[in-house]
């Protein structure tokens, strides 16, 4: 299982035949390049990064049939599954020096991630990629993906009961990264119900990430949680935010000086719900 590729291009092969994107509001899909989605019932799924998330595994094992029944084949098929941002904590970590040896690697990003996650840590998969360093300076930023085993334990259940593989498992934000490729500095904003994920990427280089329940309907609240991540750009990485896009909101968030554009795909403006889908099957 890779739980965390590149960055800033999710994939160097052609998608798998099955991609999945799990939300609290259902699951969407590409299937042999067909796209859609499968709603869930009120209460069937809560992304949570601390407990089980899935509470109706039936009503969800029903969702994957659905989509793509398992059929009598007894080989599984291989699926991307993208989980929804809240169930894992993602951490950028900066380093003065990064050894070269894997296993040094592994064993310094779990020290580190472990003083800010909210579980214990031996409990936890750690997944990380390391981003180049800007202007050829020695300084190393790794992007650290970390899920409890049994959060992700479940969700691969799943999929492994309706006869797939998933062979790679990503968050849905960091396959979105995929649909801005533009140079210089940008906040990314996506609202997926009530989980507003924002993150500031400076040369396709991710800086910034957060992961918090709001009111969505509460421009307040939003604006409450955009102006100190654009204040953390410019006092911090010394730039000055060029523009927000945005994606799933109903509305635009009034009251930015910035200018605001959607997030783009070459299917059209993804939703709430889908944002991860595009961008993994923009890598293609």
């Amino acid at each position: 299982m890779s739980f965390l590729s590149h960055i800033a291009h999710m994939a160097t092969e052609p998608p798998p035949g099955h991609v999945f994107e799990i939300s609290d509001a259902g699951i969407a899909f590409s299937r042999h390049g067909q796209t859609g989605f499968q709603p869930f019932e009120p209460g069937t799924l809560t992304a949570s990064p601390l407990q089980d998330n899935i509470l109706r595994p039936d009503l969800v094992s029903a969702a994957i049939e659905h989509i793509s029944p398992s059929g009598d084949s007894k080989k599984r098929r291989p699926a991307a599954i993208l989980l929804p941002d809240h169930a894992v904590r993602i951490s950028i970590l900066d380093f003065d020096s990064f050894p070269s040896a894997p296993e040094e690697q592994a064993a310094l990003v779990r020290f580190r991630v472990k003083k800010t996650v909210p579980f214990e840590i031996d409990s936890a998969t750690v997944r990380y990629s390391v981003q180049p360093a800007a202007g050829g300076g020695k300084k190393t930023d790794v992007v650290a993906v970390t899920v409890t085993l049994e959060i992700l334990a479940r969700y691969e259940a799943l999929f492994r009961k309706a006869n797939f593989h998933p062979g790679e498992i990503t968050p849905s934000a960091l396959a979105a990264l995929n649909l801005y490729r533009e140079p210089g500095v940008a906040v990314i904003a996506k609202l997926a119900g009530s989980i507003l994920t924002v993150m500031a990427v400076v040369d396709r280089r991710l800086k910034l990430f957060r992961c918090l329940e709001v009111d969505p309907s509460s421009n307040d609240e939003i604006l409450g949680v955009l102006y100190p991540s654009f204040a953390y750009v410019e006092d911090e990485l010394g730039q000055t935010v060029r523009k927000l896009m945005v994606c799933g909101f109903p509305h635009t968030p009034q009251g930015l000086n910035v200018p605001v554009e959607p997030l783009r795909s070459r299917t059209g403006t993804p939703g709430a719900f889908n944002a991860g889908l595009s961008g993994y099957l923009e890598a293609d």
